[in-house]
Protein backbone atom coordinates (compact mmCIF):
# COMPACT_ATOMS: atom_id res chain seq x y z
CA UNK A 1 0.00 0.00 0.00
CA UNK A 2 1.12 3.80 -0.71
CA UNK A 3 0.12 7.16 -0.60
CA UNK A 4 1.04 10.40 -1.73
CA UNK A 5 1.41 12.99 1.25
CA UNK A 6 0.53 15.82 0.51
CA UNK A 7 1.71 19.29 2.51
CA UNK A 8 0.40 20.80 5.48
CA UNK A 9 1.19 21.94 9.49
CA UNK A 10 3.22 19.59 11.41
CA UNK A 11 4.86 20.01 14.69
CA UNK A 12 8.09 22.62 14.51
CA UNK A 13 10.42 19.77 15.38
CA UNK A 14 14.07 20.39 13.50
CA UNK A 15 14.86 17.32 10.88
CA UNK A 16 17.72 15.94 12.79
CA UNK A 17 15.73 15.43 15.92
CA UNK A 18 12.97 14.09 13.97
CA UNK A 19 15.43 12.01 12.09
CA UNK A 20 16.40 10.71 15.44
CA UNK A 21 13.05 10.09 17.13
CA UNK A 22 12.25 7.63 14.67
CA UNK A 23 15.59 6.12 14.15
CA UNK A 24 15.54 5.55 18.20
CA UNK A 25 11.87 4.29 17.98
CA UNK A 26 13.16 1.71 14.72
CA UNK A 27 16.30 0.90 14.56
CA UNK A 28 16.29 -1.59 12.25
CA UNK A 29 14.98 0.51 9.71
CA UNK A 30 18.11 3.18 10.34
CA UNK A 31 21.31 2.84 8.80
CA UNK A 32 22.94 5.60 10.72
CA UNK A 33 22.37 7.82 13.84
CA UNK A 34 21.92 11.05 11.91
CA UNK A 35 20.73 12.87 8.78
CA UNK A 36 23.15 12.45 5.72
CA UNK A 37 25.30 15.66 5.50
CA UNK A 38 26.12 18.84 3.64
CA UNK A 39 28.86 17.36 1.80
CA UNK A 40 27.69 13.83 1.08
CA UNK A 41 24.45 15.59 -0.48
CA UNK A 42 26.64 17.53 -2.73
CA UNK A 43 28.31 14.75 -3.87
CA UNK A 44 25.55 12.54 -4.71
CA UNK A 45 23.49 15.58 -6.47
CA UNK A 46 26.81 16.14 -8.61
CA UNK A 47 26.31 13.05 -10.26
CA UNK A 48 22.61 14.02 -11.03
CA UNK A 49 21.59 15.66 -14.50
CA UNK A 50 21.64 18.96 -14.61
CA UNK A 51 20.29 19.31 -18.01
CA UNK A 52 17.18 18.16 -20.18
CA UNK A 53 14.17 16.56 -17.95
CA UNK A 54 14.80 13.70 -15.94
CA UNK A 55 13.51 12.18 -13.42
CA UNK A 56 15.06 11.02 -10.22
CA UNK A 57 14.02 8.80 -7.58
CA UNK A 58 14.94 8.81 -4.08
CA UNK A 59 14.58 5.99 -1.69
CA UNK A 60 14.70 6.57 2.21
CA UNK A 61 14.16 10.31 2.02
CA UNK A 62 13.83 10.32 5.70
CA UNK A 63 13.20 14.20 6.74
CA UNK A 64 15.20 15.54 3.32
CA UNK A 65 19.00 15.47 3.97
CA UNK A 66 19.46 15.22 0.23
CA UNK A 67 15.77 15.53 -1.26
CA UNK A 68 16.49 18.91 -0.71
CA UNK A 69 19.93 18.95 -2.67
CA UNK A 70 18.67 17.03 -5.21
CA UNK A 71 15.73 19.36 -5.42
CA UNK A 72 18.02 22.41 -6.15
CA UNK A 73 20.15 20.39 -8.47
CA UNK A 74 17.87 19.54 -11.21
CA UNK A 75 16.85 21.73 -14.03
CA UNK A 76 13.33 23.10 -14.83
CA UNK A 77 10.87 20.24 -15.92
CA UNK A 78 12.43 17.73 -14.19
CA UNK A 79 10.41 15.31 -11.61
CA UNK A 80 11.79 14.22 -8.09
CA UNK A 81 9.88 11.28 -6.48
CA UNK A 82 10.88 11.13 -2.33
CA UNK A 83 9.84 7.64 -1.55
CA UNK A 84 9.94 6.81 2.64
CA UNK A 85 8.53 4.24 4.53
CA UNK A 86 7.72 5.95 7.47
CA UNK A 87 4.56 7.33 7.75
CA UNK A 88 6.04 10.24 10.07
CA UNK A 89 9.23 11.55 8.36
CA UNK A 90 7.09 11.45 4.83
CA UNK A 91 4.76 13.58 6.22
CA UNK A 92 7.30 15.53 7.80
CA UNK A 93 9.16 15.91 4.20
CA UNK A 94 6.13 16.95 2.51
CA UNK A 95 5.48 19.57 4.75
CA UNK A 96 9.11 20.73 4.56
CA UNK A 97 9.34 20.90 0.80
CA UNK A 98 6.27 21.19 -0.51
CA UNK A 99 7.30 21.20 -4.16
CA UNK A 100 8.68 17.34 -4.09
CA UNK A 101 6.39 14.86 -5.01
CA UNK A 102 6.50 12.65 -1.46
CA UNK A 103 5.21 9.23 -1.27
CA UNK A 104 5.54 6.76 1.47
CA UNK A 105 5.86 3.11 0.19
CA UNK A 106 8.20 0.22 0.26
CA UNK A 107 10.84 0.26 -2.36
CA UNK A 108 10.40 -3.18 -3.16
CA UNK A 109 7.63 -1.77 -4.88
CA UNK A 110 9.12 0.80 -6.89
CA UNK A 111 8.41 -0.06 -9.98
CA UNK A 112 4.45 -0.23 -9.46
CA UNK A 113 5.35 3.18 -7.11
CA UNK A 114 6.39 4.91 -10.64
CA UNK A 115 3.57 3.60 -12.28
CA UNK A 116 0.99 5.28 -10.04
CA UNK A 117 2.92 8.15 -10.55
CA UNK A 118 2.74 8.22 -14.16
CA UNK A 119 6.47 7.56 -14.54
CA UNK A 120 7.53 4.76 -16.77
CA UNK A 121 11.41 4.54 -15.97
CA UNK A 122 13.77 6.93 -14.02
CA UNK A 123 17.01 8.56 -14.91
CA UNK A 124 18.14 7.93 -11.69
CA UNK A 125 17.48 6.17 -8.07
CA UNK A 126 19.44 7.46 -5.30
CA UNK A 127 19.03 5.91 -2.22
CA UNK A 128 19.63 6.08 1.72
CA UNK A 129 18.49 3.15 2.72
CA UNK A 130 20.14 0.81 5.37
CA UNK A 131 21.65 -1.63 3.02
CA UNK A 132 23.59 -3.33 4.99
CA UNK A 133 21.38 -3.93 7.78
CA UNK A 134 18.76 -5.74 5.65
CA UNK A 135 18.63 -9.50 5.10
CA UNK A 136 20.01 -10.70 1.43
CA UNK A 137 16.64 -11.57 0.28
CA UNK A 138 15.74 -8.00 1.34
CA UNK A 139 18.36 -6.01 0.03
CA UNK A 140 18.16 -8.38 -3.47
CA UNK A 141 14.43 -7.38 -3.68
CA UNK A 142 15.13 -3.62 -3.49
CA UNK A 143 18.08 -4.41 -6.22
CA UNK A 144 15.59 -6.00 -8.70
CA UNK A 145 13.26 -3.72 -8.10
CA UNK A 146 15.79 -0.43 -8.62
CA UNK A 147 17.22 -2.15 -11.77
CA UNK A 148 13.72 -2.29 -13.45
CA UNK A 149 12.99 1.01 -13.03
CA UNK A 150 16.19 2.92 -14.69
CA UNK A 151 16.10 3.54 -18.19
CA UNK A 152 19.24 1.52 -20.21
CA UNK A 153 21.25 4.83 -19.10
CA UNK A 154 20.38 4.91 -15.63
CA UNK A 155 22.03 5.31 -12.70
CA UNK A 156 21.72 4.25 -8.91
CA UNK A 157 23.32 5.03 -6.06
CA UNK A 158 23.68 3.61 -2.24
CA UNK A 159 25.14 5.69 0.91
CA UNK A 160 27.72 3.10 3.10
CA UNK A 161 28.89 4.30 6.14
CA UNK A 162 32.24 3.59 6.99
CA UNK A 163 30.95 1.80 10.30
CA UNK A 164 28.91 -0.76 8.32
CA UNK A 165 30.68 -4.44 8.37
CA UNK A 166 33.17 -4.88 6.13
CA UNK A 167 31.86 -8.36 4.38
CA UNK A 168 28.46 -6.20 4.36
CA UNK A 169 29.84 -3.85 1.89
CA UNK A 170 30.96 -6.20 -0.07
CA UNK A 171 28.23 -8.10 -0.62
CA UNK A 172 26.59 -5.41 -1.66
CA UNK A 173 28.83 -4.78 -4.39
CA UNK A 174 28.59 -7.80 -5.47
CA UNK A 175 25.39 -7.46 -5.95
CA UNK A 176 25.13 -4.03 -7.58
CA UNK A 177 27.91 -5.43 -10.18
CA UNK A 178 25.53 -8.59 -10.72
CA UNK A 179 22.74 -6.09 -11.86
CA UNK A 180 25.26 -2.72 -13.60
CA UNK A 181 27.34 -2.70 -16.12
CA UNK A 182 29.54 -0.34 -14.14
CA UNK A 183 30.18 -0.16 -10.40
CA UNK A 184 32.56 2.74 -8.86
CA UNK A 185 32.87 3.84 -5.14
CA UNK A 186 33.12 7.12 -4.46
CA UNK A 187 35.95 9.07 -2.47
CA UNK A 188 35.39 8.56 1.59
CA UNK A 189 33.44 11.82 3.26
CA UNK A 190 34.95 12.41 6.26
CA UNK A 191 33.64 15.19 7.60
CA UNK A 192 29.69 13.35 8.10
CA UNK A 193 28.73 11.96 10.65
CA UNK A 194 29.69 8.98 10.30
CA UNK A 195 32.11 9.02 7.56
CA UNK A 196 30.38 7.57 4.80
CA UNK A 197 30.82 6.28 1.02
CA UNK A 198 28.71 6.65 -2.29
CA UNK A 199 28.17 3.28 -4.59
CA UNK A 200 27.53 4.17 -7.73
CA UNK A 201 26.24 1.72 -10.26
CA UNK A 202 25.18 2.50 -13.68
CA UNK A 203 23.91 0.75 -17.12
CA UNK A 204 21.57 -1.61 -15.12
CA UNK A 205 21.76 -5.74 -17.11
CA UNK A 206 18.56 -6.25 -19.19
CA UNK A 207 18.40 -9.60 -19.00
CA UNK A 208 20.74 -11.03 -15.72
CA UNK A 209 19.01 -13.57 -13.23
CA UNK A 210 19.49 -13.21 -9.74
CA UNK A 211 20.06 -15.68 -7.23
CA UNK A 212 20.05 -15.18 -3.83
CA UNK A 213 23.67 -14.53 -2.00
CA UNK A 214 23.44 -17.70 0.56
CA UNK A 215 26.48 -15.70 2.07
CA UNK A 216 24.28 -12.41 2.73
CA UNK A 217 21.00 -14.09 5.35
Amino acid sequence: MTSRITSGRVHDHRSGWAFLCRAVRRPHLFGSPAPSGRLLAAQLASLLPDSGTPTVVELGAGTGALTARIHERLPAGSRLLAIELDEVLAAHLAARLPGVDVRQGDAERLPALLSEAGIARAEAVVTSLPWTLLPGHRRDAVLDAIAAALTPEGMATAVLTRTALPTRARELRRACAARCAEVETMPVVWRNLPPAVLVVARRPRPTAVHQPDARAS
